[in-house]
């Protein structure tokens, strides 16, 4: 029988958002609700599955993990973007790569891009600690208003000019950047273009939604973050890599910025990463397209592919990629 593998279901949601009746009456399903602990660890577990349906970027799949899948021969994405999987070799070695819609994905985005600017400026997690172990505002750190501040865009795509358009509301200026955008554009989205040097100088808050490419890798380097202002807020629900990493707890840590990260470079955070001690952060788990909304749009479409693909006409097939 026909073995697939749900993976990455860490939030314990898959089996609520689809009916999955129809794949069980035809295939062996199983539900992986942790992390692997390594790449020796996934394909252990997974060199047996004729299927895999995966969850976005939660699981790695270079080259050296696809190579020790011998059994493999559909993969499903969720959404059409994963820099974390090796789509073109997938295709290379013959598996047939299959993918979702994104829901509200570019909603959901965004929001929780809005929550961690508001966290924080008014310091919600310190309160909230300090409120839980009876000491109130004793321990909590005075915040800032964001009315009248600069909010700076690195990127004003769908995502970025929702987040614009959240700025504006708040009674911030805002200004953005990239690569391709034109002072047209930016004024459409409600925004100012300004050069990317200025940018970084000059915003006290920055919110990174930026594609993430070999231009685009480290965008915001030590150089970048050493001209912040003093106290800048640096967002980012894109992808860990845009931003130097190491500057960025250093100035977290030395108090002067406020870091405000959904994504890593590892993930989960192992748990002696220096992050989880690192003072001036709000730190979430990824949680960028983790709502009800998206999954219930990711599991039933996860479950038509493969019931497709068993039937001998898959759908939402992913193009050729580049090798």
């Amino acid at each position: 029988m026909t073995r697939v593998a749900v993976l990455d279901d860490w939030q314990r949601v898959a089996r609520q958002c689809a009916d999955w009746a129809p794949l069980e009456a035809q295939a062996e399903v199983r539900f992986f609700e942790t992390p692997f602990g390594s790449e020796d660890a996934a394909a252990a577990a997974l060199a047996g599955f004729d299927v895999l349906l995966a969850t976005r970027e939660r699981t790695r799949f270079p080259r050296s993990l696809i190579d020790r899948l011998p059994a493999l021969r559909m993969f499903g994405l969720t959404g059409v973007r994963a820099g974390a999987i090796d789509l073109a070799y997938l295709q290379q070695r013959g598996v047939t790569v299959c993918t979702t819609d994104g829901g509200p994905g570019v909603e959901s985005t965004a929001e929780l891009a809005l929550a961690l600017m508001l966290a924080a400026a008014r310091r919600i997690p310190e309160g909230d600690a300090s409120t839980r172990r009876g000491r109130f505002q004793l321990d909590t750190p005075t915040g800032h208003v964001l009315a009248g501040k600069t909010l700076g865009l690195l990127g004003l795509g769908r995502i970025g000019a929702r987040m614009a358009g959240y700025g504006r509301a708040l009674g911030m200026d805002v200004i953005a950047w990239s690569q391709n955008l034109t002072e047209a554009r930016a004024s459409e989205a409600g925004a100012r273009y300004v050069r990317r040097d200025e940018l970084v100088r000059t915003a006290d808050v920055i919110s990174l939604h930026l594609v993430l490419s070999p231009r685009t890798r480290g965008v915001v380097g030590a150089a970048e973050i050493a001209s912040m202002k003093p106290g800048t807020i640096v967002v980012n629900t894109s992808r860990a890599p845009l931003i130097d990493e190491a500057a960025l707890i250093d100035a977290a840590r030395a108090g002067r910025i406020v870091a405000a990260l959904d994504v890593y470079e590892r993930e989960p955070l192992p748990a002696a990463h220096a992050l989880l001690s690192c003072p001036n952060t709000v730190l979430t788990p990824h949680l960028g397209y983790s709502v009800m909304e998206v999954y219930r749009v990711f599991y039933p479409q996860c479950v038509e592919n493969a019931l497709a693909w068993l039937a001998g006409t898959p759908i939402r097939v992913l193009p050729p990629q580049g090798a």
